[in-house]
């Protein structure tokens, strides 16, 4: 029973970083236009509080929407699927094949891009004259500042800065309670984002840094970057606890591997994993593989 609250607990860390902006020091609203540095060391500029916004991942769309943007919000991606009110968005492409003429279409004050767009797409887009802000935040505490920025650009820095403190409270309740846990009282945790083949995370990775904050052990933390692995090395890893994003790139939930045993609430499953030759408990968050920052918030339950 308490290997299954670790494992909850480490699910809902992943959730609440999600979902709730950063708490950063606020002097006032920006008085616009601003200028204002992106993740990829670009200065944009913006004139005015864009009206309409565009989203490009559903990481972006879920810290628009926990800012109160809906409203302005006037195209998302086909992966943008949380809240629930993002499926009703009109749509440009996928997270991957981003369709440059639907975006001109809606006529955006402000486009939010991903890391997978630095090369083709953000480039295509500010050569059409559009405001691009790329956001690739790759720790807890970037994840953090990529809301407050996204705060600032958008007028919302007092909303940002509410939900924020909010959230660091919440994290701050995991990990009081995780931080002097020894090594033996850490299950080992599989985190996968693919599933044909199986891609895991490295040390280096903001999943990583999730794992260990809520109590785990992630059993390629010997490795570095994204990652694919066989089953072989994932039974030797012997993991406890395995997470898998029920809408991850190449998933496919109707694998012999996975067998659904209980629904946990409306966006989250818990599989038994019929493969391995040990008791594994294996959570499902419905969650992209590129999407760690913005989910719903769930009663902790270490």
């Amino acid at each position: 029973m308490k290997l299954m609250r670790l494992g909850f607990g480490i699910i809902l860390l992943s959730l609440i970083v999600a979902c709730t902006p950063p708490a950063e020091e606020i002097e006032g609203v920006a008085s616009f236009p601003i200028e204002v540095t992106d993740h990829l060391g670009r200065v944009v500029k913006l004139e005015k509080i864009p009206e309409k916004i565009v989203s490009l991942s559903p990481s972006n769309t879920e810290i628009l929407f926990a800012l109160g943007l809906a409203d302005k919000v006037v195209a998302v991606t086909n992966l943008c699927n949380y809240p629930e009110a993002a499926l009703d968005k009109p749509k440009v492409g996928g997270f991957s094949t981003v369709d440059i003429e639907r975006v001109v279409a809606v006529e955006p004050d402000l486009i939010l891009a991903a890391y997978i767009h630095e090369a083709e797409v953000v480039p295509a887009l500010e050569r059409l004259g559009l405001t691009v802000l790329n956001l690739n935040p790759k720790t807890l505490d970037e994840v953090l500042k990529t809301i407050a920025l996204v705060g600032k650009c958008t007028g919302k820095e007092e909303k940002a800065f509410q939900l924020g403190s909010e959230m660091r409270s919440r994290i701050k309740a995991v990990t009081d309670k995780t931080a002097n846990l020894t090594e033996a009282q850490r299950p080992r945790v599989f985190y996968v984002s693919r599933s044909e083949p199986l891609y895991s995370v490295g040390s280096d990775a903001l999943v990583h840094e999730l794992l260990v904050s809520a109590g785990g052990i992630n059993v390629f933390q010997h490795l570095s970057g994204t990652i694919t692995v066989s089953l072989e090395a994932v039974i030797q890893a012997n993991p406890q606890v395995m997470i898998a994003g029920t809408q991850m790139a190449g998933a496919n939930l109707n694998n012999p591997i996975f067998t659904p045993r209980k629904t946990c609430g409306s966006r989250s499953f818990l599989f038994s994993l019929l493969l391995f030759p040990f008791n594994l408990l294996v959570y499902s968050i419905a969650s992209a593989s590129h999407s760690p920052s913005v989910f719903f918030e769930r009663r902790l339950l270490l």
